[in-house]
């Protein structure tokens, strides 16, 4: 029995594909045997992890295919104003050209790469303009400006003639929207749109997605492993896994019951406040590749539901009475159904968990490194002499202090300084003003010889794993490197026995250090950079966005592991993310940034159920939560400010609804709401 994962909806699909195969021309399959359909006006998202296949089958939809790989079967049909149905793998290429950005338009994962570096914004608008509606010149322009304007990009005719460098991350992926939006498609593919923004420019990228939609009823396949973003935007989704589309249900029913126990475990797997002090249901292993010959269920190998059967025989599409449709054996009539629901991912989570690991006694302990007023200011040079024109405000005055045992997360839009603020503390940059004190000794000012002795006591886990580690090192190598310069360890044998007990420790097989980076996935190249880290023994770890990078499965599988190794070794974290649901389950205490300063601190409870500062309201509510229920979206006014050139008083006033006069004059002094929560802000310190 084959799938049917058409609309319930009784009107005819705007796009309906059939048993589509995509296939490696040595006849490996990529995107294998699957069926959907797609209303106007409907979000119909396709969610699963890196590897599964969304990407290549939006590729397939706009035969985009890279060499090598080629449809083998299947159909793709798209409803036109006439009522027809246009067979899409069957038009020749020159009718495709029209069908592309005309018909069906794609939002790429990486605006920086999709755009054209060396053609101005209103260039590339233009060759959409001109050729799907035949507008060129002035009135191509004056196009432009009012696309860039419905996208939400201030100064419209001025970015019209700028390149895609002078453009924040933000900006340019809402100039890849209007380019898309410029051929009115009726479908819109949008893979990944939201990845590498921040919250708050990914909640106005995504709303104005739906605004768009509202506006004249494009319909849009949203490509994401980011079930919040689903949960806001979709109304029907697929769970694709390993080429196969798994599980189809509507929105609702999928988050209220999800069917698959793959389904159940990524929900099982995001960290949140309610699994603080617990273990994430992380699910083992990874995806196998794409064109991987495999027998029976592709999930058995990682499903602890499975038996015998799983193995030898692939499970049939199975319609259920929920509105549901399910590729598994647990809902075959011919086997006993076992564990179905939420119940028996609930149970099968607490199981799990058996083995709690305790959460950090709020008792205030001796702090391992306390930083204050640091700041970290890069000069600005122009002209033949290169005098000194400026400064780049990257820190500007951050005080913070770590207790042994404790994590204080570092949270923030890309720009605020966290990174800066993260390498200033190793003194890998080095900074320009202020403390740092680690284990009660000052390192500010110290020479390189001098600092030798502090880099055992902190280490730094990057935030891309790849880039980090080198490719030309076996993993031995690597993990001896930092041995070496410190001399940790009397002898090889010894440090190869330190070696093995570290892979031990990060849940790696000790046979795998003489492998190549490349030759490990991203959850395990992660896995080497905290062991490289560990290698020296340290008290401190600063993590920058070390799951940022990572599915939710691998995200929840680090974030055991740091659990673990806080608990066991007595580590400290400085945790530096965008990610509010990590904050939640890690950390002890945050920091909210902006511009260089620390806007908002105190313990994650205080601060992320009751924020004071408008900037940490206004980040909060730009979180899409899994449930739907986001509240009010506080829409913050602009983009952030230069660190070049901040705003004058508090830096946040320029787009904070809530400044008065003395916000833009002075900047405010620390307010206390408790013992322990400081915010920045003349709401509370009564100048107003």
């Amino acid at each position: 029995m084959k799938p049917d994962l058409t609309s319930n909806k009784m009107t005819a699909p705007l796009l309906k594909v059939d048993r589509l195969i995509t296939r490696l021309h040595h006849g490996a399959h990529i995107v294998d045997d699957i069926s959907f359909s797609i209303q106007a006006g409907e979000t119909f998202a396709l969610l699963g992890e890196s590897g599964c296949g969304k990407s290549m089958t939006a590729l397939s939809l706009m035969r985009l295919l890279p060499d090598g790989i080629g449809i083998a079967s299947g159909g793709v049909k798209l409803a036109t104003e006439e009522g027809l149905a246009l067979d899409v793998l069957g038009l020749p290429e020159r009718q495709m050209r029209e069908v592309r950005g005309g018909q069906i338009a794609m939002i790429f994962q990486e605006p920086g790469l999709s755009l054209n570096p060396v053609m101005t914004v209103g260039a590339q608008i233009a060759e959409v303009l001109a050729l799907h509606h035949g507008i060129k010149n002035a009135a191509a322009d004056t196009r432009a400006v009012a696309l860039l304007r419905q996208v939400g990009i201030a100064d419209a005719a001025q970015r019209l003639h700028e390149y895609p460098f002078q453009l924040s991350g933000g900006m340019k992926q809402r100039v890849m929207i209007a380019m898309a939006l410029a051929g009115e498609p009726k479908l819109l593919i949008a893979d990944e749109p939201t990845t590498a923004l921040d919250v708050t420019i990914q909640a106005q990228v995504l709303q104005l997605l739906r605004d768009t939609q509202a506006q004249n009823g494009m319909a849009i396949l949203l490509i994401t492993h980011d079930l919040g973003v689903v949960a806001q935007m979709a109304h029907q989704v697929a769970v694709m896994y390993a080429g196969q589309i798994i599980e189809l249900a509507p929105r609702a029913q999928l988050f209220a019951r999800p069917a698959h126990p793959y389904t159940q475990k990524l929900f099982a797997a995001l960290p949140d406040a309610m699994h603080k002090g617990q273990v994430l249901a992380a699910i083992p292993g990874n995806v196998p590749p794409l064109g991987e010959v495999t027998q029976g269920c592709r999930f058995a190998p990682r499903c602890d539901q499975a038996w015998a059967l799983c193995h030898e025989q692939i499970p049939e599409w199975t319609p259920l009475s929920t509105g549901q449709g399910v590729r598994c054996h647990l809902y075959n009539n011919r086997t006993e159904p076992r564990g179905l629901g939420t119940e028996g991912g609930a149970q099968e989570h607490q199981d799990l968990i058996s083995s709690v690991l305790s959460p950090q006694s709020s008792a205030l302990k001796s702090p391992v490194l306390q930083v204050k007023d640091l700041r970290v200011h890069f000069p600005v040079r122009k002209g033949i002499l290169q005098r000194t024109v400026g400064h780049v405000k990257a820190v500007d005055g951050v005080s913070l202090e770590i207790s042994t045992g404790r994590t204080l997360a570092l949270v923030g839009e890309s720009g605020c300084g966290k990174t800066t603020a993260g390498k200033a503390l190793l003194q890998l940059i080095e900074p320009t003003s202020g403390s740092v004190r680690f284990a009660d000794r000052e390192m500010t000012g110290l020479n390189s010889r001098q600092l030798r002795e502090f880099r055992g006591g902190m280490q730094m886990v990057f935030q891309d794993p790849y880039a980090s580690l080198n490719p030309k090192m076996r993993v031995a190598e690597i993990l001896q490197e930092g041995m070496d310069a410190l001399n940790i360890g009397q002898s090889g044998s010894e440090r190869q026995r330190r070696i093995d007990v570290l892979l031990d420790q990060v849940g790696l097989e000790q046979s795998s250090k003489w492998r190549y980076p490349h030759e490990f996935s991203g959850g395990q190249r992660q896995r080497i950079a905290i062991a490289r880290a560990l290698a020296v023994s340290p008290k401190l770890l600063i993590c920058d966005e070390p799951t940022s990078a990572l599915d939710v499965s691998v995200q929840a599988q680090i974030l055991n592991l740091l659990k673990t190794l806080q608990r066991e070794l007595g580590l400290s974290y400085l945790f530096i993310t965008h990610n509010l649901g990590v904050v939640e389950y890690i950390a002890d205490e945050v920091c909210v940034m902006y511009l260089g300063r620390i806007v908002e601190r105190g313990l994650v409870q205080e601060v992320l159920r009751n924020p004071q500062h408008p900037y940490t309201r206004a980040l909060l509510s730009a979180v899409p939560r899994i449930d739907g229920d986001n509240g009010e979206f506080i829409r913050l006014a602009g983009e952030s400010p230069s660190a070049a050139k901040p705003p004058s008083g508090c830096h946040f006033h320029p787009r904070c609804v809530q400044a008065f006069d003395v916000c833009s004059a002075i900047y405010p002094d620390a307010s206390r709401t408790s013992a322990t929560h400081v915010v920045h802000c003349h709401l509370y310190n009564g100048i107003n």
